[in-house]
């Protein structure tokens, strides 16, 4: 007789499904898992058997078979445990197999029979709902897999805590979902003095979600303008939420089953190699640029980081996903974030200071700025410089417009482009718009146009610079509140896709 329990395997943000099939036949006593497992998996018929041990429970002098169907799809993690525990279990009769079949189960053992969380609790429970299952998971998953309310969740602490609900003994009530976690205080643009230029350029970026590059002197407040970026942003929708969560939970990011609202907002070290940025390593888990999915990519030093990986941005910055290829995987990941890049005009920082330049001016500036390749320069939409600021505006009072009047605006202009692109799924944001709906949504009027021909054919701008253009102009029309785009909208786009050079 063969038993059967369900599972999944991790591929990306997607878990396909894996039958664990178990049969107990007559032989030399042995306990073998086959189904390309890993050395994680190989090693649970150590945990199941002192799990079992440590509730009485002896395996039997017979040979017991473990398939992981189907056996092409490589498993890997520690999760495997428990729906190995549960398929030998109920081919021992010691549970129902008919209950066992409705759940997909997923949770490291312990030696002493305790269930240990693992990672991917929110796709398993995805893909649970998918095929009409209840999920099993440990405690600790519980509050973090109960947020996909279509499936029922079922958290037990430990092996025995699980036998005696498959029995009837001691039912286990559903798990409740975690709290919605908020950052708190977010910083303000009422902190920053001056730079209203770079201000703009932040709301525009907000606002239709452009790349940004800012360029300036150290201490000019490169970083502290894009910290206060999330503090303009709007809070995620359900659904970009969820989808956000579902890397995060993959990468063990989701504190005690909350989930947050807030966009995420990472910043890397310069130093991050490729498979921290893109996405790698072992199990090809994703990188930065997928755990900012939906949020932001700080890039701060952005001429300091290996050209290797400036180079791997271009693709996904295009098409809002990253495919991880290696040997022994091809994930796919989403990663539509907006990046906003910081750099100083020159490995010294003081390009524009005649008393403090080096002596390699300006070929100093030129070789320093040159690390970023034209191909990718031309896919920052906003660029703007940001001068130091002068001492006596130190001692200003703040301005008064602060987050909070930047943050409406732009909340206004996303659900303008909400409303525009509802039948549009592949567009979120007016970053997002190509093609016949591009040519749609911002057509500009004839002034308009006019200045943009003027301006491409003068300053060279290639066809991806010339619609980036448009896509700005429209953004900028949104938080004008203008229905068309008009020629002020595209002077002011013009106006920061050629203020720093280096590719169009």
């Amino acid at each position: 007789m063969v038993t059967r329990s369900h599972t999944v395997a991790f591929d990306g943000v997607e878990a396909r499904p894996v039958e664990v099939q178990c049969a107990v036949s007559p032989g030399l006593p042995a306990f073998s898992i086959v189904g390309l497992p890993d050395k994680a998996v190989s090693e649970a018929r150590e945990r199941v058997r002192s799990a079992l041990q440590s509730m009485a429970i002896a395996l039997p002098s017979r040979r017991i078979t473990v398939n992981l169907s189907p056996a092409d799809l490589p498993k890997e993690g520690s999760h495997f445990d428990l729906p190995i525990a549960l398929a030998l279990l109920a081919a021992l009769e010691i549970i129902p197999a008919e209950e066992v079949e409705q759940v997909v189960a997923l949770g490291e053992l312990s030696l002493d029979g305790g269930l240990v969380p693992v990672l991917g609790a929110l796709p398993a429970a995805m893909a649970a709902a998918e095929a009409k299952r209840a999920l099993l998971c440990p405690r600790a998953c519980g509050a973090e897999a109960a947020w996909v309310g279509a499936v029922q969740v079922i958290a037990p602490d430990s092996l025995a805590a699980t036998v005696a609900h498959f029995n009837g003994q001691t039912p286990l009530g559903p798990a409740r979902p975690g709290e919605v976690r908020s950052a708190g205080h977010l910083r303000d643009f009422r902190d920053v003095k001056g730079q209203e230029r770079a201000k703009r350029a932040m709301e525009i970026a907000a606002a239709g979600r452009h790349h940004a590059l800012m360029v300036g002197a150290p201490g000019s407040g490169k970083s502290m303008l894009a910290a206060r970026l999330p503090g303009i942003l709007p809070p995620l929708s359900p659904a970009e939420a969820l989808e956000t969560s579902m890397i995060h939970s993959l990468s063990g990011l989701l504190k005690e089953g909350g989930i947050s609202r807030d966009r995420p907002f990472r910043e890397p070290h310069h130093t991050a190699s490729m498979a921290a940025i893109v996405g790698g390593g072992r199990g090809a888990k994703p990188g930065e640029i997928s755990l900012a999915h939906n949020g932001v990519l700080f890039l701060d030093e952005l001429p300091e980081f290996s050209r290797q990986v400036l180079e791997t941005l271009r693709q996904p910055i295009e098409s809002g996903e990253v495919v991880v290829a290696r040997a022994n995987a091809h994930v796919r990941y989403p990663c539509r974030f907006l990046l906003i890049a910081a750099a100083n005009p020159c490995r010294c920082g003081y390009l524009a200071d005649p008393a403090r330049a080096c002596a390699r001016v300006p070929g100093c500036g030129e070789d320093y700025m040159g690390r970023i390749s034209g191909p990718l320069m031309d896919r920052i939409d906003l660029r703007v410089e940001v001068p130091p600021v002068a001492y006596g505006d130190l001692d200003l009072p703040a301005p008064r417009e602060g987050s909070t009047a930047i943050a409406t605006r732009v909340a206004a202009a996303r659900q303008l482009q909400e409303r525009r692109f509802a039948d549009h799924p592949h567009a979120r944001a007016n970053a997002d718009a190509e093609g016949d709906l591009l040519e749609e949504i911002a057509r500009p009027d004839p002034e308009g146009r006019d200045l943009l021909l003027r301006v491409a054919e003068r300053m060279g701008l290639s066809a991806r610079g010339y619609h980036r253009v448009l896509r700005v102009a429209r953004t900028i029309a949104d938080l004008d509140e203008s229905t068309g785009v008009r020629r002020p909208h595209i002077a002011e786009a013009v106006s920061f896709r050629l203020a720093i050079g280096n590719g169009a």
